[in-house]
């Protein structure tokens, strides 16, 4: 046989087998009507049945709710007695950053304003003499950082609530607001009037004493000694003896007696009290006139203590605060007294829930936050209720209005980086509000049954395929599930139960098992 030849049987052998396959092939793929009428008929029907379970089962309620700081506030300075522009010269806080009490918040031209807690906003300058309930609210903000200003139930600014200003000066730093030059003026006069009114005092005091001493005892000892002659020459005269060797003339008898009398009053008056009516009124004149002169000097030294500028002073309800947006820079004038805006250190998130869900709720209950990250931060309920909230919602439902209540929830556990990612952002809030303390068996609410008693139940189907009643007793229903225990029968993790049957009209029948809702089953 020739090589030609060898090749052509080759070339048919070859092609013999090929068109074989192919044959084989185009027979598979070719079904008969009564074939594919087979093909198409349902399976035959059976049950569907899923394992018992051992789960933690819980009801939630979910919300939204947006992450900002509390208590966001504008913070405003009265600028109106600083008779110029109100030029930032320093000090200025940067975003995020804490302001604490007793500390400086912003310095315009060259004076410090000082953060303080309280409620009442800044409308005067509070000075040494006035009274008001602005006075006793200083008084226990100083209070509160340590500081002493005097009777915490008086209202009147006096002294002390002056020198506890002059230390709060001290304590950020800069020298205690000074007095003007008309006050300093009006000190140094009273003080001049005090000193000439001692002055006078002293002498008229002088006078007084000087006229009670009455006449000097030397003189009274020359009167003295001028009655006792005239009574001497009196006696002289008359024990005169007519025919003795002196004559004796009558006429000096009545002379030595008037001597006596002029003597005799003459004694009398330099020994009587002196008058000194007219030097006592000059002492009490003298004393007035002091009097009054220290009154002006206490009301001018009261006038100097140390004030406290309306334009030196920023009170916020709660301390400390957090810096949210600063709209003033060093150089630039505070226009309407609007200097930034600042919100309480804590971070929350405000959202509302129905009225329904509102009384499931309570404050303390902890709470998942979902981060935008996809992480959680444990959370708390610090309020339920409390009024309107303007907490953005997944819905018109959710916003503030009719049947829905205002929920805040405060993060407990939260890293700086989760916190400058929160603020903002409007997440999603989990809360338990039932939930069993302990894994339980549980089955798809899908496979309780109802026996004729009301009873409920569930049919285990056993691996060889045979069916039992178990008639149960249900417990929490959460996320499409129940808590399930055996009241007759057994009943087992892993145990199969039926949740339906196989077919269409079975599918609806088992829909049930996977589902739940998000607040609650």
């Amino acid at each position: 046989m020739t090589a030609r030849s060898t090749r052509t049987i080759t070339v048919l052998a070859v092609t013999a087998v090929v068109s074989l396959g192919a044959g084989l092939g185009l027979g598979r793929l070719v079904v008969s009507p009564a074939e594919a009428a087979a093909n198409a008929a349902p399976p035959e029907a059976g049950p569907i049945t899923v394992p018992v379970e051992r789960r933690m089962l819980s009801n939630d309620v979910v919300l939204r709710g947006d992450v900002l700081y509390e208590d966001p506030t504008e913070v405003r300075l009265e600028t109106g007695d600083l008779g110029g522009p109100a030029v930032v010269t320093g000090q200025v806080p940067e975003v995020g950053a804490e302001i604490a009490a007793g500390a400086v918040v912003l310095e315009i031209t060259g004076r410090p304003v000082i953060a303080l807690t309280g409620e009442l906003p800044v409308y005067r300058t509070l000075r040494a003499g006035v009274a008001g309930p602005d006075v006793v609210q200083l008084k226990a903000a100083l209070a509160e950082l340590g500081i002493s200003a005097g009777d915490p139930a008086s209202d009147v600014y006096d002294s002390g609530t002056a020198a506890a200003v002059a230390e709060l000066y001290a304590r950020v730093g800069y020298p205690a607001p000074g007095t003007d030059d008309e006050t300093e003026a009006a000190l140094s006069a009273a003080t001049e009037g005090v000193r000439g009114a001692e002055e006078q005092l002293a002498a008229a005091r002088r006078d007084l004493a000087q006229a009670s001493a009455g006449a000097p005892s030397s003189e009274r000892a020359q009167r003295q000694a001028d009655l006792d002659s005239a009574r001497f020459e009196l006696q002289q005269a008359e024990s005169c003896v007519p025919g003795e060797a002196r004559e004796c003339d009558p006429a000096d008898v009545v002379r030595a007696r008037g001597a006596v009398t002029v003597a005799e009053a003459a004694l009398a008056e330099v020994s009587a009290a002196p008058d000194t009516s007219a030097q006592r009124a000059g002492v009490d004149a003298a004393r007035r006139a002091l009097d009054a002169a220290e009154a002006d000097l206490a009301e001018a030294r009261l006038a100097g203590l140390t004030p406290l500028p309306a334009g030196e002073v920023v009170y916020l309800p709660t301390t400390p605060r957090r810096v949210d947006t600063v709209d003033v820079q060093r150089g630039s004038v505070l226009a309407g007294g609007a200097a930034m805006r600042v919100s309480g250190a804590r971070l929350q998130i405000a959202g509302t829930v129905s009225a329904a869900d509102a009384e499931l709720l309570e404050v303390g209950s902890p709470a998942v936050i979902a981060a935008p990250d996809g992480s959680e931060v444990t959370g708390t309920v610090e309020e339920v209720g409390g009024g309107e909230d303007d907490a953005a919602g997944e819905g018109e439902g959710d916003q503030p209005g009719a049947g829905r209540t205002r929920v805040v929830v405060v993060p407990t556990q939260i890293t700086e980086e989760q916190r400058a990612m929160l603020q903002g952002s409007n997440v999603r809030i989990t809360i338990p509000v039932t939930s069993t303390t302990e894994a339980v068996l549980a089955v798809p609410l899908a496979a309780l049954d109802t026996g004729p008693g009301g009873e409920a139940r569930v049919d285990v189907l056993d691996d060889d395929g045979a069916s039992s009643l178990v008639t149960v007793r249900t417990g929490l229903a959460a996320d499409g599930f129940v808590e399930v225990t055996a009241v007759d029968g057994e009943l087992a993790e892993g145990d199969r139960v039926v949740v339906g049957t196989s077919g269409e009209a079975a599918d609806d029948d088992a829909t049930g098992a996977d589902e739940g809702g998000e607040d609650g089953g």
